[in-house]
This record gives structure tokens, C-alpha cells and sequence, in this order.
């Protein structure tokens, strides 16, 4: 057996690689371009602030209504349609924001179908709300990003059981008595871990509020760099955003309280049965939520799609399929060798520190993509000018930049960013493989990498294609590092969506958020059988 202290390395490497973008985005601070904040604070500034915290807001009260709503309702109610409900609602997860937030504009715009139709049905002269709007794109969000609520609460009901429940009811509470009193704020950490992944993702877009217009510091990120040339605020305004998120993550942990999740024998069935006008009012509710936010999207993609999007079938399309694939491919094999090389770091030196270097290794998840892209893009920057160009001018080279713009460094910004979601998994493969089968095979004069390849490879299987699967999908749905770093022609299908909706051609970026769509399913798919499981 390998001594523990071996792994120490490896792990101190990963925590270092993920702390990186960090360290560069502190270090940007040490020379400030006054005139670009000057310019920045006059014009722009005050507005970001303003726009992101009502996003913020917005978007948590939202989320939470509808997540904490539809949860109760799936889980302790019996109603008409629940049994498939209770896993359809899990669908828009995979759905990106940005395809969501350009169908819903193609389709409520003033030239869209749905305007259009009301104008002829009531007359010319009648006025809609505008659809890019504030409203607009935290109705979009919300409806994307109301899963994550919608799941952990829903387990949580689902683990408290019958017991908690029907204590409440024999001392005299009613069903939503007990609802408030008792089974929310048993659930209220795995909802505010829930609030919690959806405020990062909301700080995170920038696909979606791009198509609103609707400016927010990753569009400031971005305008900052190919507007003003300037890598250095661009990487200041990153620094500001990443507070925001630590702010959340602090207010997460904060809120938890000491509230501990219940003990009990999780239940499948429901508690209360609805009847005449509740149970269509909880159908209806449900029905509509997954209406809005995944079939309508779905049909007017399709629709879309055989209008105008089948056109695109051509060679282009296929190096845009090839560029995706490859990247979500590689990136699946690099982040998922590392996160398995972290496991086993855990689990050979289950110590006080080895945990909390795993645990800011896994810290990448909760940096957004465009503050990755400026922090890795900054620091290759600074390396190719003060390494990498003298080195080959002193060897006879031409003196070219080699690390800004590749592809090394696109996947170094992925491993960071999505190392966390395969570590899951792969922990969890990982624990369920008792130590005394290792040690019975070393018994056996198996050891080092035969043991690795007859023992622990089958075993962890499952959980390493589930890790893969989930790195792959993120991959290929990652917009803002992709459009930022990726190397010359390497263009992806997120990069197609972002220039067809930005000329507003909603039907050519039907074929990609399509492809993206489709290929997105297979982790919800597999989500929801791991749920079922769980409870069966």
C-alpha cells in the first residue's frame, strides 16, 4: 500500500491549479486603469450593481416559490397526472438559459407569432408589455433554473417520512399547517443548497442575459475585454463578481442553521389526496409550469428547426458537431482522471487537511465561466510575454504566443470549472468499495495499478460513466469560457447559438439548441432513475 503522505502532492497540485484564478484575479488589482473606471463608474457601473442584485433577487424568490411548490405538491399530495409529473418537472434541466431566453423572446417579441396573432384577433391598436425586460429574463431564469430547488426539496420531503407529518396532524394542525411548521424548516437546508446553485448560476449566465440586453458583470466581462482591450479590468470587474458569489455561498451556509435533516424511512406514496377543484388547481399548476418551460420551448424549436434550421444540415454544421464533441469528449476524460486521483487521495489519507485541500479543489464549480476565462487567459497571458516568446525568440523561433488562445488552455478552464461535478460520483463509487477487498487482493500479491485495473475499475464503472456524462453535457452547454477562449475556428454549437441570436436569427439557432437539448436529456434521464432508485 502507498504510503498517505504520496498523495499529499497530488492534491496540493489540484487545490493550486483551482486557486490560480483566484491568486491572478488578485494580483490584477496592483495596477488600476483610472480612466476605464472612470468611464466605467460614470456610464455602467451603478447599473450593473442594480441590474445584478434584482436579477439575484428576483430570481431567489422565484426559484424558491415555484421549486418549494411544486415539490410539496409531488411529494405529500395525490393528485391527477402526479406520478409522471413528479419526474417531468425535472426536464428543463435540460434546457440551457440562453436557449430557453432566445425562444421566449422569438416567440412573445412584438414581431413574434404570439403577438402577432393577438394583434389580429383584438385589433392593431393594442399594446403587450415589452419582452426584454427585467421581468422578462427573471421569468426566463426562474423557469430554468427552478429545478434545483424543485429536487433537493423534494428529496427532503420525501426523507422526513410519515412520522414528522402525522404528529403535526394529530395535535390538531391542518395539512398546510404542517407544511409550515413542520415539514419546511426540517427541509430548509436542502432548499437553501438548492437557492444556493441556482443564485451562482444566475450570477454565472450570459447566454440569456445577452439576449435581453440585460446588462450584468459576465456582459460587462466580456465588453470590458473586446471593447476596451483592457485583460486587466476585465479581471478587476471578475474579482467583483466572484465576491458576489461568495456572498451567496456565505449566506447558504448561514441560513442552514442548525437545523439537521430528519431520520426516517424515506416514503414513496403521498400523504394527502386532493379532490374536485385542489386537485385540478395542483394538476393545472404543475401542468403549466412544465408547459412554460419545457413544452413550448421544445415545439417551437422544432418548429423552428423544419422552417429554417434543417437548411444549416451541411458541412459546417458537422465541424461544429466535431469541435463539440471533441472538446466535451476530452475535457470528460481529463476532469474525470483528476477528480479519480482526488477520490483516492481521500480515501488513502483520510485526514483533517487532506479534506480541505479535496475541498478547495472542488471550489471550481462555483466560479462562473467568464471569470475563469479571465483569470487562466491573464495568466497565460503574462507567461507567454515573460516565458514563453523569449524563449523562442532565443531558440530561433518566431517569437509567437503559445498558451493565449489554445486549446490547452479552454480544457485547463473546464478542469477547473467542472472537476467538482465528477468528484461527486466518484466519491460516492468510491466509499461503497470496502477497504477489506483491497486489502484481501494485496493479500493475494496484487497491488499498484493491477489492483486499480482488476478491482477498483470494475467497481467504479458506473460511477466513472456517470461522472463523464455529467462533465460532457456541461461542457458542451458552457457558453461564456467557450466564447471567450476558444482557439481560432473553434467554433462550438453554444458559440453558433450566441452569433445566430445575436443577429436575431431564432430559426437557424434552432438546429443547435436542438442538438444540445437532446444530448442535455441523457443526464437528467439518468438523474431521475438514481432518484427513483433512492426512493424505491
Amino acid at each position: 500500500m502507498a504510503h498517505p503522505t504520496r498523495w499529499y502532492p497530488i492534491a496540493f497540485a489540484v487545490a493550486l491549479l483551482v486557486l490560480m484564478p483566484l491568486l491572478v484575479l488578485l494580483a490584477s488589482w496592483h495596477e488600476v486603469d483610472r480612466q476605464i473606471w472612470s468611464h466605467l463608474w460614470q456610464t455602467q457601473l451603478p447599473r450593473l450593481i442594480g441590474n445584478t442584485l434584482t436579477l439575484v433577487i428576483g430570481v431567489g424568490v422565484g426559484v424558491t416559490l415555484l421549486g418549494v411548490s411544486l415539490a410539496w405538491l409531488t411529494s405529500l399530495c395525490e393528485f391527477p397526472g402526479r406520478r409522471w409529473l413528479d419526474w417531468a418537472l425535472m426536464l428543463p434541466f435540460a434546457i440551457p438559459a440562453y436557449v430557453l431566453a432566445f425562444v421566449f423572446v422569438g416567440l412573445l417579441d412584438f414581431s413574434g407569432p404570439v403577438q402577432t396573432l393577438l394583434r389580429e384577433w383584438l385589433g392593431s391598436g393594442i399594446r403587450f408589455p415589452r419582452v426584454r425586460s427585467t421581468a422578462g429574463v427573471i421569468i426566463v431564469l426562474v423557469l430554468v433554473f427552478y429545478p434545483y430547488v424543485y429536487l433537493l426539496a423534494r428529496n427532503a420531503f420525501l426523507a422526513q417520512g410519515k412520522g414528522l407529518t402525522e404528529a403535526a396532524r394529530t395535535l390538531g394542525l391542518t395539512p398546510l399547517q404542517a407544511f409550515w411548521r413542520v415539514a419546511l424548516p426540517v427541509a430548509r437546508p436542502a432548499i437553501g443548497a438548492g437557492l444556493a446553485l441556482a443564485l451562482m448560476e444566475t450570477l454565472a449566465d450570459f447566454g440569456a442575459v445577452s439576449v435581453f440586453n440585460f446588462d450584468t458583470f459576465t456582459t460587462a466581462i466580456y465588453k470590458t475585454w473586446y471593447g476596451f482591450y483592457s485583460l486587466g479590468s476585465a479581471a478587476q470587474l471578475a474579482c467583483l463578481l466572484l465576491f458576489a458569489v461568495m456572498l451567496v455561498l456565505y449566506g447558504e451556509r448561514r441560513a442552514r442553521g442548525a437545523v439537521r435533516p430528519a431520520v426516517e424511512r424515506p416514503r414513496s406514496g403521498a400523504l394527502y389526496r386532493l379532490t374536485g377543484l385542489r386537485a385540478l388547481a395542483a394538476s393545472g399548476w404543475c401542468l403549466l409550469v412544465f408547459a412554460c418551460a419545457f413544452v413550448i420551448p421544445m415545439l417551437q424549436l422544432v418548429v423552428w428547426f423544419w422552417q429554417r434550421g434543417r437548411f444549416d444540415l451541411d458541412e459546417r454544421y458537422l465541424a461544429l458537431i466535431q469541435h463539440t464533441l471533441y472538446l466535451g469528449a476530452l475535457a470528460a476524460l481529463i476532469t474525470v482522471a483528476v477528480a479519480l486521483l482526488l477520490a483516492f487521495a481521500r480515501r488513502q489519507a483520510p485526514t483533517r487537511l487532506m479534506g480541505a485541500t479535496v475541498g478547495l479543489a472542488n471550489l471550481g464549480y462555483a466560479l462562473p465561466g467568464s471569470m475563469l476565462a479571465v483569470a487562466i487567459m491573464l495568466a497565460f497571458s503574462s507567461l507567454d510575454n515573460g516565458v514563453v516568446i523569449p524563449l523562442s525568440k532565443w531558440l530561433g523561433g518566431a517569437g509567437k504566443a503559445l498558451l493565449l488562445g489554445s486549446l490547452g488552455a479552454l480544457l485547463l478552464a473546464y478542469l477547473i470549472r467542472f472537476l467538482a461535478v465528477a468528484h461527486g460520483p466518484l466519491e460516492t463509487s468510491l466509499a461503497r468499495i470496502r477497504p477489506t477487498l483491497a486489502q484481501a487482493s494485496r493479500s493475494l500479491g496484487v497491488g499498484g495499478v493491477p489492483l486499480f485495473v482488476r478491482l477498483y475499475l470494475p467497481l467504479l464503472m458506473p460511477g466513472v460513466l456517470t461522472a463523464a456524462l455529467l462533465v460532457f453535457v456541461d461542457v458542451l452547454k458552457e457558453m461564456p469560457a467557450t466564447l471567450l477562449m476558444r482557439p481560432f475556428g473553434w467554433d462550438t454549437l453554444a458559440v453558433r447559438i450566441f452569433e445566430m441570436t445575436s443577429e436575431g436569427e431564432w430559426a437557424r439557432a434552432a438546429l443547435p439548441a436542438l442538438t444540445l437539448v437532446l444530448v442535455g436529456l441523457l443526464p437528467v434521464i439518468l438523474l431521475i432513475r438514481r432518484s427513483a432508485q433512492r426512493i424505491g
